[in-house]
């Protein structure tokens, strides 16, 4: 197989979120804001109650269900509003969230680069994926099993609907969300106002339901049930998945727009509801298995369910678009190989469609409808995903606080660790998941993990066996100055990773053409731990002697690399190119698994299959192919 050399020149896109916030007004973002980063959040009142309520049996007592109610409400005002709301979301890279942002952040906080810090990186970034196949599956068949309410005759066809919505949600993505989009936040909207109309129409059911906004009725009931107060929080946590969205999306729309829409809007829509569905159970425990859907009047419950299937289409968007995101971002920083990516917006960079991450997302979200039928199932596996992600925000974010922010390591402590114990005790009721279906975003997330770092290690032993079998450049340059070489005329640009060494592919047009170009550059492509760089330091030229000289193009994690794009604008700054008289020479390794090499035969083995289905650098740099050279080479790994 073939891998091209340039590994650690990767790309991401650029969203532009200032110039974004700019353009836009607040009340635009803050509804946008509704539309995307509370979609799955939104949706947990058709799953959540019921989940929680069913755990203590089917006819609780009034004190159980206030005790539980006291819990979601509890959950929502402190892990969302006061960690998220108020605090995670401080923690920018340059108004830029989530937790390969927060893990570069975390690096740049400290005075060296750290394992353990990259590690937990790479846990988070990975958990994500096991949270993106769940979140469509679970919250499409929880709007799609209303049909039980609404239209019992249709029961049986409720996973197929489910896998139908599905398919038809991933069909779409090629074509981009950007008219979509501007839909998701009305719609949202709508979605918000019923569930808060619905919550206020049945708090009068009984009114003893206000008894929740006391936090010592959760603890209460947590500390008092037993077990089964414990095994509850497994399901209460339902109504907080999605919140991890707050942070990751903050690029998007900004940390203000954000805060406002969750604290004059969706947050206390959710606090209504969720006092509603109480109040209705308590009136009538009978129907806490259909507790949302029979929240509403019959006549109401087939429209309701076309919404709620709209809504959970769109925390599906959400996370898909997630999912493309975070990919990038692992791209970037070399966690992953290059893949595939698709602008589907001829304006807007962030609108990307990555087809196999789209196509193996599809495939495990039908794989979980088939296998687990019915959302209370795929229920049990909910949750230590977002639950595992979330500790590893409150860890980071203490070193972010503690070091970057200069809070010290004692304040930060104590603001956080409360925090990080509230997660870990979330981590340790799901974790009784496991057998019930949990294992399965953990078994996602480990292989995430696995394909990380098997390519991270790759790519290292790579790089080192090419600073063994390569010379200095400096040490090329001089002795091209006595050469008799043919020179022949234009310009050649080499694209390595090791900046410092001579190219293997100028060696080898060397050695094979025996010829030099008149002018040779070059060109590095290098990732920074943030996510735009200004355009002032994007470019970097350095002369290093007769007809050679060097390029170092910096970008951030949240931008991708365009060549051309910059040598325009190193034109701009007096040094000319030709693109037509420019030959651009790309180095290819062929890699073979050797029998005792210095990784494990099983790892080489994985690695190059990665590398076969790399994306082809000549398109991912934006290179003309019809100024290309490859010119390959040889290693056993």
């Amino acid at each position: 197989m073939s891998i091209p050399e340039t590994d650690a020149a990767l790309g991401h896109r650029t969203d532009a979120a200032d110039a974004g916030h700019a353009r836009h007004g607040l009340f635009g973002l803050t509804l946008g804001s509704v539309g995307v980063v509370y979609g799955d959040i939104g949706t947990s009142p058709l799953y959540a109650m019921k989940e929680s309520i069913l755990h203590v049996g089917e006819n609780p007592t009034p004190a159980e269900i206030i005790g539980i109610v006291s819990l979601l409400v509890w959950s929502l005002i402190v892990v969302v509003t006061l960690k998220y709301v108020f605090l995670v979301l401080r923690a920018d890279n340059q108004g830029e969230g989530g937790a390969l942002s927060l893990m570069a952040l975390t690096q740049k906080a400290l005075s060296k680069p750290s394992r353990t810090v990259l590690f937990l990186g790479m846990i988070a970034a990975a958990l994500f994926y096991g949270d993106a196949i769940l979140t469509p599956a679970v919250s499409v068949l929880s709007a799609v099993e209303g049909l039980k309410v609404a239209a019992p005759g249709l029961d049986q066809f409720i996973v197929p609907i489910a896998i139908v919505i599905i398919v038809g949600l991933y069909a779409v993505q090629s074509f981009g969300t950007a008219s979509v989009a501007r839909f998701f936040g009305p719609i949202m909207v709508i979605w918000f106002l019923v569930l808060g109309i619905i919550g206020l129409y049945h708090i009068g059911d009984a009114p003893q339901i206000a008894e929740a906004l006391n936090p010592l009725n959760a603890l209460t009931f947590m500390f008092g049930e037993g077990i089964v107060g414990f095994t509850v929080l497994g399901s209460v946590f339902l109504a907080v998945t999605g919140v991890e969205a707050l942070y990751a999306d903050m690029g998007h729309f900004g940390k203000k727009p954000i805060r406002m829409a969750w604290l004059a809007f969706v947050g206390p829509c959710l606090l209504l509801n969720y006092l509603g569905q109480g109040a209705f159970a308590l009136s009538d425990p009978a129907v806490v298995k259909d507790l949302f859907f029979l929240s509403v009047p019959e006549w109401a419950r087939l429209p309701l369910v076309l919404l709620a299937t709209v809504a959970t289409i769109i925390a599906g968007q959400a996370v898909i678009t997630g999912a493309y995101s975070l990919t990038q971002q692992a791209i970037q920083m070399r966690l992953l190989p290059r893949l595939q990516i698709e602008h589907t917006s001829a304006k807007e960079r962030g609108q990307i469609y990555l087809p196999t991450v789209n196509w193996l997302m599809m495939i495990g979200v039908v794989l979980l409808i088939l296998f687990f039928q019915s959302s209370s199932a795929l229920a049990s596996a909910y949750g230590i995903a977002v639950t595992g992600t979330m500790i590893v925000t409150s860890i980071l974010a203490i070193v972010v606080f503690a070091y970057g922010w200069r809070w010290g390591l004692g304040l930060s402590l104590a603001v956080f660790l409360p925090f990080l114990a509230i997660d870990s005790a979330f981590l340790a009721a799901n974790i009784l998941k496991i057998a019930d279906g949990g294992y399965l975003p953990l078994v996602v997330g480990a292989v995430i993990v696995l394909l990380m770092w098997v390519w991270m290690r790759g790519v290292d032993v790579l790089a080192r066996r090419s600073a063994e079998q390569y010379m200095p450049l400096d040490v090329f340059i001089r002795s091209m100055q006595s050469s008799s070489v043919t020179r022949v005329s234009g310009t050649a640009m080499f694209l390595t990773s090791t900046p410092d060494q001579v190219p293997s592919a100028l060696l080898h047009n060397l050695k094979h053409n025996r010829v030099l170009h008149e002018k040779n550059v070059v060109v590095t492509i290098r990732t920074a731990d943030t996510p735009y760089v200004d355009e002032e330091t994007r470019i970097v030229y350095e002369p290093l002697g007769p007809g050679f000289s060097r390029i170092e193009l910096n970008y951030g994690f949240m931008e991708e690399p365009n060549l051309i794009h910059a040598l325009i604008r190193l034109r701009e700054k007096g040094v000319k190119f030709d693109v037509m008289s420019t030959t651009f020479f790309v180095g290819r390794r062929s890699i073979k698994s050797a029998e005792r090499g210095p990784m494990p035969r099983w790892q080489s083995k994985l690695f190059i299959r990665m590398a076969r289905r790399s994306y082809d650098a000549i398109e991912y740099f934006r290179i003309p192919a019809n100024r290309v050279v490859e010119l390959g080479t040889y290693v056993t790994l």
